[in-house]
């Protein structure tokens, strides 16, 4: 079941969500959720999606950055970014380390502000400490791409949006982006 998504202006982007027990992981009405959030991304398309971006103030995120995803991105794109791909995966409840500064700037989208893109600095490397799926403690280290994702995706849990992050000048509509600035370094943007 796809789901709508919730774009900047409702209130539940904007809040702290709730954790949940392992109990309420494993019930049948977050498995649903989750595998709903899941489709809801494919759709969109995304990387990740956040309870909150569904209207569902909980600690639950999706990730999955597929291998069609990055079918037409340029060689040296991809390895700027360090883009790979990430299989799919369930994030609840998070504690996330920065390991370094917020120093690595690319362009960041979200599926809430949907149409828009501009410049976010993140660290390059995050240690995750989640809980799975089925309620499972797990460790994620995470570098390049992969770990501006979970960056990202935290945040939506702690009521905070890219736009919070990103250097102002450099906001734009995706189809100006695509049109000038697309196959441009983040330094010629500046």
């Amino acid at each position: 079941m796809r789901l709508k998504i919730m774009q900047l202006g409702e209130a539940v982007l904007r809040q702290k969500a709730q954790a949940l027990t392992v109990d309420e992981i494993r019930s049948r009405q977050t498995q649903d959720l989750i595998e709903w959030m899941r489709e809801t991304m494919h759709d969109a398309p995304g990387v990740g999606l956040a309870a909150p971006q569904i209207g569902f103030g909980l600690q639950i995120a999706v990730v999955e950055d597929r291998p069609e995803n990055m079918k037409d991105a340029p060689a040296e794109f991809l390895k700027e970014r360090e883009r790979k791909p990430v299989p799919f995966h369930v994030v609840i409840n998070p504690q996330i380390t920065l390991e370094g500064a917020a120093d690595v700037e690319f362009f960041e989208g979200c599926l809430s502000f949907a149409g828009y893109t501009a410049v976010v600095a993140r660290a390059r490397k995050v240690k995750v400490e989640s809980l799975d799926h089925k309620g499972n403690a797990k460790t994620i280290e995470a570098t390049g791409w992969y770990a501006r994702i979970l960056q990202h995706e935290i945040d939506h849990l702690h009521g905070t949006v890219y736009i919070d992050r990103m250097n102002p000048r450099t906001l734009m509509s995706l189809d100006n982006f695509n049109r000038y600035w697309k196959n441009k370094s983040v330094k010629e943007v500046g």
